[in-house]
């Protein structure tokens, strides 16, 4: 047998010719930076015509290829170097975003130059929200009032959804953030976002792409916290959004803690201790006693693994609560707090279909183990219960609210014997 390798026939002496078709283009936006410059200095600030150009030009003129210099053209009047300096070596336009009045009303324009472009070339579109991604790095390499114009229009695109909140990723830069560049920028940008819209749209579209909880990046670490973000942009005129960002932290916070209680009763830690460090966090988070019943009535109920049959649910949840009714208690010592839980209660009762049957039993065990009290129960009956499942719980607390009201008559009459 012959082990020996055979070699692989090879080709030589002649060469072949490379197709043309095969041949990469070479990429230069000279001629094309030229043709767009031309076209801007034509057409001049009338934006209507700046518009009905591009439009025009899309179909003699390689968008896809040059998205990245047609954008620096419009933005900046040539292409930009790394840095955001304009390159020296090529043709540029002073119609552009850069030399436009400083107004909301121009950018206002301007963006809808931006948006016809983009709704006529949809190809565009993730090609213009890189740009916007990589004209925010560049912001020290603009001036101050460049910076402005760029604000107020990314403002806008955000209000139309032109782009996604997610390009606020580039103002977490860190040499920005150092130099006050990211929060400066941030205040005309959010300005100009609510102007347009208003503080829930901002908030939803924060959320959409988790930005919401992330705000506080715009400041170096040791300026990260709640009261100078809320300070410094109260001072700029955005109260909305330092409040907004105040409730997500606090959201933020109460979730943490919820999870911390879970572990804790998970592991089975003692009810002193328990009680103890919530009081600390509930001080510390400058949370009231409502919200603060809310979180331990979901942490308990997240805190154990539901049986699946109804007729065997009642009973386990009886015998967790009563387990953790001294908890329960030491965060309901006033009447709010006592109706808040009673609200909870009859959410999750609601929202989880096997603990429906069990409301009243919860209710009944909750009020013998002095966690709520006649007055809150007669309060959510009569006036203060949600519409959340209402005729079935009423239907099953009537029995138990006449005998309260009976009990309560009984005692007004004995305390009048007694006078």
């Amino acid at each position: 047998m012959n082990n020996q390798k055979q070699q692989k026939p090879t080709l030589t002496g002649q060469r072949f010719k490379t197709r043309k078709r095969d041949e990469k283009e070479r990429f230069d936006p000279t001629q094309f930076q030229e043709s767009i410059v031309q076209g801007l200095n034509q057409t001049g600030t009338d934006l209507e015509a700046v518009a009905k150009f591009l439009d025009a030009s899309g179909a003699k003129l390689d968008y896809r290829r040059y998205a990245e210099t047609l954008f620096d053209i419009l933005v900046a009047g040539g292409m930009l170097a790394p840095g955001g300096t304009l390159s020296d070596d090529m043709t540029r336009t002073e119609f552009c975003l850069f030399t436009a009045q400083e107004d909301l009303e121009t950018m206002q324009a301007y963006a809808q130059v931006f948006n016809k472009l983009i709704r006529r070339y949809k190809y565009l579109e993730k090609g213009f929200e890189e740009e916007i991604k990589k004209l925010l790095l560049f912001l020290k390499g603009f001036t101050e009032s460049e910076r402005n114009k760029l604000a107020m229009l990314t403002g806008i695109l955000l209000a139309n959804g032109n782009i996604s909140a997610s390009i606020l990723n580039s103002l977490f830069n860190e040499n920005l953030v150092k130099e006050g560049v990211s929060a400066a920028f941030a205040v005309k940008l959010f300005k100009s976002w609510i102007n347009e819209k208003d503080i829930n749209s901002v908030a939803a579209s924060l959320r959409k792409v988790g930005m919401d909880n992330r705000l506080m990046e715009l400041f170096p670490a040791n300026k990260r916290s709640c009261e100078h973000f809320s300070k410094y942009f109260t001072d700029a005129g955005l109260k909305e959004l330092s409040d907004f960002a105040r409730n997500q932290q606090s959201i933020g916070a109460r979730k943490e803690l919820q999870k911390e209680l879970q572990e804790q009763m998970s592991r089975g830690d003692p009810q002193k201790e328990i009680i103890a460090f919530t009081k600390e966090e509930m001080k510390k988070a400058s949370l009231s006693e409502q919200a603060m019943i809310g979180i331990i009535w979901t942490s308990v109920m997240s805190s154990v693994e539901w049986n699946k049959k109804e007729e065997l649910v009642t009973e386990q949840a009886i015998k967790h609560l009563k387990q953790y009714s001294p908890l329960l208690k030491a965060f309901t010592s006033q009447g709010l707090s006592e109706l808040s839980l009673l609200l909870k209660i009859q959410e999750y009762c609601y929202d989880n279909i096997h603990f429906m049957k069990a409301f009243q039993k919860i209710v009944v065990l909750l009020y013998k183990a002095d966690v709520l009290s006649e007055e809150a129960i007669l309060k959510w009956y009569t006036e203060a219960h949600l519409a959340k499942g209402k005729s079935v719980f009423l239907e099953q607390m009537k029995k138990f609210v006449e005998w309260l009201k009976n009990a309560e008559e009984e005692s007004e009459s004995d305390e009048e014997e007694a006078d």
